[in-house]
This record gives C-alpha cells, sequence and structure tokens, in this order.
C-alpha cells in the first residue's frame, strides 16, 4: 500500500477553523458546490454562533424541541438514546463539517441526545430561516437533500455491519469508515484521532470493550495499525477494507 507523505495531506487540526462562512475551511461541505459569495452571505447572517461545549456537556437532548440543525465546527460529539433500563446506546459519532438534527424534521422533536466527546464548536442553522432562504439560493435545497440521503445510506451501512459482520469486520469497518470521512473533509486518511472512547466505539458496534481491546492489539500486531492512545495510523488501508468487506461478501454469496 503508498503512504502518501506529501505535506499536502495534514494530520487533522481544526484550531484555525475561521469563523465565516466565506473564509472557513468546511464550507465545500455544509455548503452547495458554486454557490455565489452573495448567497453564502446569506446563509451567513442567519447562522449563530454558539459558545463551545465543554466535554460531556448536551448540545440537545432527546425529547427537545427542534428549532435548528448544527453544523460541526470543530470536535466531535456522539448522539445517543437512553434504553428502559437507563443504559446509553449511541447511534452514532459526528466530525467537523456533518450536519446533526436532521432526524428531528419529521415529529420536530429530537429523538435523540447530543453530547460533546471533547471541546466542542457548533453552527447553530435555524430551520425556519433555512427553509426560507433555500427557497431563494440555487442549490440550497439540493444540498440538503444529498446531505439527507448521504444519512440514510450511512445508517444502511450501518445496519448491514452490526446484523452481518463478525466483530473483526465491524471494528475494520469502523476505522475504514473514519479514514473516509476524514479524507472527505480534506485531512490524511492515514493519520487521525478517535475522540470517542473504546467503550463507546464497543457501544456503537455491539461488541464488549475487551472485545474491542483485543482486537485494537490484535491489528497493531498484525500490523494494520500503528496506536498511541487515541491516534490512529493506518498502516494496512487495503487490508483493512478487505476485512470490513468481507462480510458484505459473505453475505451476497448466501443470496446468490
Amino acid at each position: 500500500m503508498k503512504m502518501p507523505e506529501s505535506s499536502s495531506e495534514k494530520v487533522v487540526s481544526f484550531s484555525k477553523v475561521k469563523v465565516a462562512c466565506q473564509e472557513c475551511s468546511l464550507k465545500e461541505i455544509c455548503l452547495p458546490v458554486g454557490v455565489h459569495v452573495s448567497d453564502i452571505e446569506k446563509l451567513d447572517r442567519i447562522i449563530k454562533r454558539k459558545k463551545p461545549l465543554a466535554r460531556a456537556e448536551h448540545l440537545y437532548r432527546a425529547g427537545d424541541k427542534f428549532h435548528a440543525l448544527f453544523a460541526v465546527r470543530s470536535g466531535s460529539l456522539k448522539t445517543y438514546v437512553t434504553t428502559e433500563e437507563g443504559a446509553e446506546q449511541i447511534t452514532g459519532f459526528h466530525l467537523a463539517g456533518e450536519l446533526i438534527g436532521l432526524d428531528a424534521i419529521a415529529d420536530s422533536v429530537h429523538p435523540v441526545a447530543a453530547k460533546a466527546l471533547e471541546t466542542t464548536s457548533v453552527c447553530e442553522i435555524p430551520y425556519e430561516s433555512l427553509d426560507a432562504l433555500s427557497c431563494k439560493v440555487p442549490g440550497l435545497r439540493q444540498q440538503l437533500l444529498r446531505i439527507m440521503s448521504r444519512e440514510i445510506r450511512d445508517d444502511e451501512q450501518n445496519m448491514l455491519m452490526l446484523g452481518q459482520k463478525t466483530a473483526e469486520e465491524k471494528l475494520a469497518g469502523f476505522l475504514i469508515s473514519m479514514s473516509s470521512r476524514y479524507r472527505q473533509r480534506g485531512f490524511s486518511p492515514y493519520e487521525f484521532n478517535i475522540t470517542m472512547s473504546r467503550g463507546d466505539i464497543g457501544n456503537f458496534l455491539g461488541l464488549a470493550l475487551e472485545t474491542v481491546s483485543r482486537l485494537f492489539g490484535r491489528f497493531q500486531t498484525d500490523g494494520l495499525i500503528s496506536v498511541e492512545r487515541k491516534h490512529i495510523q493506518i498502516l494496512g488501508h487495503n487490508k483493512l477494507s478487505m476485512l470490513a468487506e468481507a462480510g458484505c461478501v459473505h453475505k451476497n454469496a448466501l443470496e446468490k
């Protein structure tokens, strides 16, 4: 596997993200491609920059009334529901450049809670203002639909991963997914930090903490990854990808 060493690829660091949409390094992810400068300024005027969330602070809780979408500017969050026994069941992790809150549009109530995994900054986008502006700005509504479609696709892939794959395939799929999401944001897909704990990863994947820790150790021994605390280096991207896809290949073979 060829490991890029170009200085153009950078390990993720969001400390230099600007305030205005026009200057934001994430604008090509959040905003429609080709939007005119004046239209970006219109969107910028309705966006509210919230005070940064501290680690473990909630952005919203399940049952809160929906009034806005949120674009993650820096940091990361997890979304979760609380079971009848009072335990957390994690439904997803959200990185800089991603919109959260889309699942609350249908019923105007947040069905899950969102909690910061680290110090996190978000842009608050009032939904009524966004909906009104999308009628005036070409491409904005299409971008929202693309984002929603991507959410549905990712949910389907997650369901497949949780239902059809072995523990090894699940963790490999998780690492490849993180790699792909960082690549999409213009950062290195081979070297990044994971801000979620191994317990949270296990919760999301339906695996015991001990299993996740054992597999991280095995992947490192096999030369697939290098781990130092929360810093991950992908050394065997192709092999991890093949392992992540193995469950899908097996499922397709059974269906034929």
